[in-house]
């Protein structure tokens, strides 16, 4: 077995890659050993004699695959866990998006003027107190209240409306008493 440790070292230099990256062909020992100059090493790349074996990649398939689930949900178990619930997602981040979802809804809804400054106020304080669970429940809760602020508008409106045709007859029926 002859020694080819000047070679490999020369073929590495050259091919800018470790010795263990290269192959030798066994059946060309003898002529890969009479090289020792870059020149005739150059020469048995290009033959093909030394070759600088592929790449070994790590697959990463399998690691992608768990990871898309685990934005599923899945994997996530007791077993997994290793902080506190307060630890992995605390409560505090969770109130804060929920205010600011719900106060953002307020202030959109306030500048496109479908409430009132007064009701404004009225939701932002309820929104602290944590009167509502999420968005959808505060939208409901102020169309709520606004188809009743308008039923009562125009029950109000139907009751001036009697009143005035009260006081019309009264004043008629005076006119005709004065009359007489």
């Amino acid at each position: 077995m002859v020694s080819l440790r000047l070679q490999k070292r020369l073929a590495a230099s050259l091919l800018d890659c470790s010795k263990g990256k290269l192959w030798l062909d066994p059946k060309e020992s003898t002529d890969i050993s009479m090289a020792n100059s870059r020149m005739n090493i150059r020469k048995l790349i290009k033959d093909g004699f030394i070759i600088q074996k592929p790449m070994i990649t790590h697959s990463r398939s399998r690691a992608r695959k768990v990871k898309e689930s685990k934005t599923r949900g899945r994997y996530s178990g007791y077993g997994k866990r290793k902080g506190t619930r307060e630890a992995r997602l605390p409560s505090k981040v969770l109130w804060m998006r929920k205010m600011r979802v719900l106060r953002r809804l307020l202030r959109k809804y306030r500048e496109f003027e479908k409430i009132d400054k007064h009701m404004h106020s009225e939701m932002y304080m309820k929104v602290k107190g944590n009167v509502f669970k999420n968005k959808r429940v505060l939208m409901e809760s102020i169309h709520k209240l606004e188809s009743e602020k308008r039923r009562d508008r125009s029950l109000f409106d139907q009751f001036r409306v009697i009143k005035a045709r009260k006081r019309r007859c009264q004043q008629g029926e005076e006119d005709i008493n004065i009359a007489h």
